[in-house]
């Protein structure tokens, strides 16, 4: 991959990537395996973006959909793979899990429907309705109920501290 078609193509989206490979992920390493993924993901399909779509919403669905390729894979191999455990410690190479606060909130989205867990990833990233629809293929006013049951849900578990 060309650092050129990495600093014009995906760096402006690293935001939303990061986010949806938290949201999927327990530890650092896990992190930087999806992370990669996506990228690599989004370099190998740059041929088939056809323009029918926005960029943003082309990388989005293959962040998405690697996200849950890798997520299924993993539960695969391993049944017991979702956990409430925390990092041991918040080092250098540990930074994605180093926010004692942000490592709450995205507890609680694991507890989420995968479905769930990329609609408020996408909420967070500020995207609209309309465009959270677009890419997840469905109508805004479904993402705005949506997105409402999400919140009270999160709040509950972030009020009791995760189940």
């Amino acid at each position: 991959m060309s650092s050129d078609f990495y600093t014009s193509s995906i760096l402006p989206y690293a935001g939303i990537i990061i986010k949806l490979c938290r949201a999927y992920t327990n530890t650092q390493e896990d992190f930087e395996d999806y992370y990669q993924e996506v990228c690599l993901q989004i370099w190998r399909s740059r041929n088939r973006f056809s323009g029918e779509s926005e960029w943003s919403t082309w990388v989005y669905r293959i962040a998405l959909n690697v996200c849950l390729t890798l997520l299924k894979k993993k539960k695969n191999r391993d049944p017991y793979f979702v956990s409430d455990a925390r990092p041991q410690e918040a080092s250098e190479e540990n930074r994605a899990f180093a926010n004692e606060s942000l490592n709450l909130l995205y507890a609680a989205i694991r507890q989420l429907s995968e479905i769930d867990r990329a609609v408020i990833t996408l909420y967070l990233e500020e995207k609209s309705h309309q465009e959270i629809a677009n890419i997840m293929g469905t109508n805004p006013n479904n993402i705005a109920v949506r997105v409402n049951r999400i919140k009270e849900r999160l709040k509950k578990l972030v009020n009791g501290k995760i189940n």
